[in-house]
C-alpha cells in the first residue's frame, strides 16, 4: 500500500508518496508519467513519514535544513539505487558532474547510465539530483524543470544561518 500528500513550495506543489518502508517518491506537478514507478493505489493519509518529509522539506525551502533525513524506499534497479546513493553524499550547496557522480561509483565511462539513472531519481530534493550539472558548468535535465533546478541551487548557494546570500 502507498500513501500520499500535496505539499505547497515555493517551487510549485509536490506530491509525497511514501511506502512501508519509507518516502517512496516526490513527485513534481507536471510530472512525467514514466519518471517514476506508477504506485496505482495511492489513498491520502496522515502517515508519519508523509508528515515528517512535509515538515522537512518545509525547513529545507526556509533554509533551515541542509540534509534530510527520513526512511527512504528506493525503487530502481541495483545500478539506479548505486547512483542515487552516490547523490546522497553530494553535500549542500555543491554540485557534481554526471563523471564525477560515474567515478564515485567506480564506473568511470557509465557517464550516460549516470545521467539516465539520475532522470529517474523518484525522490527529487531529497535525493539531490538538482546537484548534478554538466561537466562544462552548465545545467542539464531536471524533472522539475531547468528553472526549479535554478532555484534549488540558489537556494542552496544563501547563507545557511542568515539565509542570506
Amino acid at each position: 500500500m502507498y500513501y500520499y500528500r500535496l505539499l505547497l513550495t515555493p517551487v510549485g506543489e509536490l506530491t509525497l508518496i511514501a511506502g512501508e518502508q519509507g518516502l517512496a517518491a516526490v513527485a513534481w506537478e507536471n510530472e512525467r508519467p514514466s519518471r517514476i514507478r506508477a504506485h496505482p493505489e495511492l489513498r491520502v493519509t496522515d502517515h508519519p513519514v508523509l508528515e515528517q518529509a512535509a515538515y522537512q522539506l518545509t525547513e529545507y525551502f526556509n533554509c533551515q535544513r541542509q540534509t534530510f533525513d527520513l526512511p527512504l524506499q528506493f525503487e530502481g534497479t541495483p545500478f539506479q539505487c548505486e547512483v542515487w546513493q552516490a547523490l546522497r553524499e553530494i553535500p549542500y550547496g555543491e554540485t557534481r558532474s554526471y563523471r564525477d557522480i560515474a567515478e564515485r561509483i567506480h564506473r568511470p565511462k557509465a557517464m550516460r547510465a549516470v545521467g539516465a539513472a539520475n532522470g529517474r531519481n523518484p525522490l527529487s530534493v531529497i535525493v539531490p539530483c538538482h546537484r548534478v550539472i554538466g561537466a562544462n558548468g552548465s545545467l542539464t535535465g531536471f524533472a522539475g524543470g531547468l528553472d526549479v533546478k535554478q532555484q534549488l541551487l540558489t537556494l542552496e548557494a544563501k547563507d545557511f544561518r542568515t539565509g542570506a546570500s
